[in-house]
Order: C-alpha cells, then structure tokens, then sequence
C-alpha cells in the first residue's frame, strides 16, 4: 500500500506558549523510576522559584513514590536537555534558563525505585 507523506503540514500549535495564560509548560522526569514512565508536563509561571518547584510541585507528583520522602535534595543530579545542570533554588525557572517545553531530569543517588528495580 502506498504512503502518500504530507510536505507542507502547517497549523497552530495547540501547545504554544500562548495558549497557557502566562505559564509555560516544563517536563520533569525522575531518572530510575520508571513508575513514572515519562517526565510529567507541568504548567507553571516562568517566576516561581525552583526551589518552590522542589517544595511543592514535585511532592504532587512524585510523592507517592516510597523513593521520594528519601531524597537528599543537596546531592541529586539535575539534567537540562540530557546535559547535566545545575539549577539554583533561589532563583526563577526562567531565571534558571527554564523556557516553555523545555525538559528537566533529576537522579537520586542511592534511589533506584522499589527494592533498586528501578520502578
């Protein structure tokens, strides 16, 4: 059967930053815990403090997770885009760089998920 491929697909991104009323959509990851088996697409205003992303957002979402009332935030390793990165929890996330759709992971040394089977 053949494929016919569209060339020109043109249309209006539903997940544009417009569309958001003043948030931007940041995908956060845990690497080795793949109960959650991709990053969580969060909308969030481009001014909260990481920290406050830390505090309060990552507990609704990862905090179920036996794994998560154990993490020492001091010595998890953050990624930006696959590279390694240091964010500062004083700062914004656009402060820290963070843009609309961009992707966060972090890695809990010593956390490997239930019983180390990464899930």
């Amino acid at each position: 059967m053949a494929v016919a491929a569209v060339k020109d697909y043109r249309f209006d991104s539903a997940d544009r930053l417009e569309n958001f009323h003043g948030n931007q959509l940041l995908f956060v990851g845990w690497e080795d815990h793949l109960m959650f088996c991709a990053p969580f697409a969060l909308a969030l205003p481009p001014s909260m403090r990481f920290g406050e992303l830390v505090d309060t957002t990552l507990p609704g979402a990862f905090g179920y997770h036996p794994d998560f009332a154990r993490i020492d935030w001091s010595a998890v390793q953050w990624f930006k885009s696959g590279q390694p990165w240091q964010p500062d929890f004083g700062r914004s996330l656009a402060d820290n760089g963070l843009r609309h759709k961009d992707v966060i992971r972090f890695r809990t040394p010593g956390l490997t998920g239930i019983d180390g089977s990464c899930s």
